[in-house]
């Protein structure tokens, strides 16, 4: 969940955390969906989405219906509350 500098959620700008909130309510979206879910600008989407792959919260992937554009998704790891605890509902067996 964090990189090499200890970095967590809770250490990320607001943008981020409306951008992993959009994620988590919405699941897998395209930069552009996140854009217009979030009324984020599109550098600052790119910028959180950034971030949030940085500490490995968020994962990139093709999106298979237009191929000029990526999927992204919260990661196993990034399912965790905005407090930077585990979210109980996510078991670790």
């Amino acid at each position: 969940m964090a990189d090499s500098d200890g970095e967590a959620l809770t250490d990320l700008p607001p943008s981020a955390k409306l951008v992993y909130k959009v994620l988590e309510y919405n699941g897998g979206m395209t930069q552009k969906r996140i854009v217009e879910e979030s009324m984020l600008s599109a550098r600052t989407v790119r910028y959180a989405l950034e971030r949030l792959e940085a500490i490995e919260i968020v994962s990139e992937d093709v999106y298979f219906a237009d191929a000029r554009q990526n999927l992204y998704e919260l990661t196993d790891t990034g399912e965790v509350a905005t407090d930077g605890t585990a979210d109980p509902a996510v078991s670790d067996d």
